[in-house]
C-alpha cells in the first residue's frame, strides 16, 4: 500500500481491495491528509462492512467518502442477495455520516466533486441502470439543501434517487388532472432539508416520500417525523413494504413493488382525499 500512495501522491485516492479491508485502510489514509473515496456494489458498501465502517470512521469521523453504486431494486438479475434496500437506514443511524442519494449521472457527478470539500464521512448512494440525465449539467450541488424541480400547491412529492424523475412523471400526469403537485428533489437525506419540507407542506397540506429502499428506516420515515414534530399532515409512502427483492429487470421489478409514477401518483391522490377528509 505505501509503494501504491508513493506512485499516486494524488490527494484523492480510490482504494479497490478486499471490502473489509478496504474501510480500515480508507481510514487510515485521512490520518495522511488524504480524502479517500471507497467504491463498490451498495450491499457490500454497508451491510457486509457495518462494524469496520462504525468502528473506524463514524465512531472518529474520519473524512471518508463511502461511494455505492448498484443499490436497490434497479440492481436487477443479481437479485435479492444483492439489491440492499435498507443501506440508507444503517448508514443514517450511525452519528456525523452524511447520506446522500443522487437521481442522474450529472447530479452524481455533482455530488462526488462537492463531498471532496466537505468535512466527515460520507455516504453517497447511486444506481446501476440507464437513467434520464434532467438535472442541468451546471446545477450546483449543496450538502443538504433540497432542490426544487417544480413549484405545486395541492401536494407536495418529495423523492431521492431513481425515483425523482418519476416523481416528475407523475406529476405531468396529476397537472393533467388540474392538480399541482410540489416536487422536491431530496438528494441528501442526512442532514435532512426541514426548512424545504415544512415550507412546502406548509402550502400543500399533505406530502408523498419517495424512494427505492425499505419504508422502514428510509427518508420516508426522516420525513415522518419531520412533520411529527412541527407539522402534522397526511403522509403516503412509496418504497418496498419491509421485502427482499428478486432477480428481473429494474422496469420489471419497480413495477412489480410499486415504485413507479403510476404508483406515485395513486398516493397523491390517496394523500389528497386525506387531508380534505
Amino acid at each position: 500500500m505505501e509503494a501504491f500512495i508513493e506512485a499516486h501522491p494524488e490527494r484523492f485516492v480510490q482504494v479497490g481491495i478486499a471490502e473489509a479491508n478496504m474501510m480500515g485502510i480508507a481510514a487510515g489514509l485521512t490520518i495522511g491528509g488524504k480524502i479517500p473515496f471507497t467504491g463498490t456494489f451498495a450491499n457490500f458498501s454497508t451491510g457486509r462492512v457495518y462494524d469496520q465502517i462504525r468502528q473506524s470512521i463514524a465512531y472518529s469521523g474520519k473524512n471518508v467518502k463511502i461511494c455505492a453504486s448498484h443499490a436497490g431494486l434497479t440492481l436487477g438479475e443479481d437479485g435479492a442477495t444483492h439489491q440492499i434496500l435498507e443501506d440508507i437506514g444503517l448508514m443514517k443511524m450511525l452519528p456525523g455520516m452524511t447520506v446522500i442519494n443522487t437521481c442522474d449521472y450529472n447530479q452524481t457527478k455533482a455530488a462526488t466533486i462537492a463531498i471532496a470539500d466537505h468535512q466527515g464521512p460520507v455516504y453517497l448512494r447511486f444506481g446501476r441502470p440507464v437513467v434520464p440525465n434532467f438535472i442541468p449539467e451546471d446545477q450546483p450541488f449543496v450538502v443538504g439543501k433540497a432542490l426544487m424541480l417544480s413549484p405545486g400547491s395541492d401536494v407536495t412529492i418529495a423523492a431521492t434517487g431513481h425515483l425523482v424523475w418519476e416523481a416528475l412523471q407523475a406529476a405531468e400526469v396529476l397537472e393533467a388532472q388540474g392538480i399541482s403537485c410540489e416536487v422536491i428533489n431530496i438528494h441528501t437525506i442526512k442532514p435532512l432539508d426541514e426548512e424545504a419540507i415544512l415550507a412546502s407542506v406548509a402550502k400543500t397540506g399533505c406530502l408523498v416520500s419517495c424512494e427505492e429502499h425499505n419504508v422502514l428506516g428510509g427518508l420516508g420515515e426522516s420525513i415522518a417525523r419531520t412533520l411529527a414534530l412541527h407539522h402534522p399532515c397526511p403522509q403516503e409512502f412509496i418504497g418496498t413494504q419491509d421485502t427482499f427483492g428478486e432477480s428481473g429487470t429494474p422496469s420489471q421489478l419497480m413495477d412489480k413493488y410499486g415504485l413507479n409514477a403510476a404508483a406515485i401518483e395513486k398516493a397523491a391522490l390517496k394523500a389528497i382525499s386525506r387531508k380534505n377528509a
